[in-house]
């Protein structure tokens, strides 16, 4: 499975398609600019709805777990997924 490192993202942030999988307050709250918010919850129960197969997605929770466990199962279903690395945690800790 790829990774991505938030060092690595910093550049083509603007270029890529960013997916926020933690809950709506969360993302609300604060998160990665150019990100979308899709929870964990709607997206795993309809993946085909929100994203296309055709498409790159760059995936990130909070720490890294739940990102890391659907980058797998959307893997397995054909979707071309990179998780970034560390999450949002990340993100902060390196800006």
């Amino acid at each position: 499975m790829s990774k991505i490192s938030i060092n690595d993202l910093k550049p083509i942030i603007n270029q890529v398609n960013i997916i926020d999988i933690r809950g709506v307050q969360s993302y609300n709250n604060n998160h990665i600019p150019n990100a979308r918010n899709i929870p964990f919850e709607k997206l795993i129960l309809n993946p085909s709805y929100y994203l296309n197969k055709n498409e790159k997605y760059y995936i990130y929770c909070q720490k890294g777990l739940s990102s890391n466990n659907i980058c797998k199962i959307l893997l397995n279903l054909g979707f071309d997924v990179v998780e970034i690395d560390g999450g949002y945690e990340a993100w902060i800790i390196n800006n």
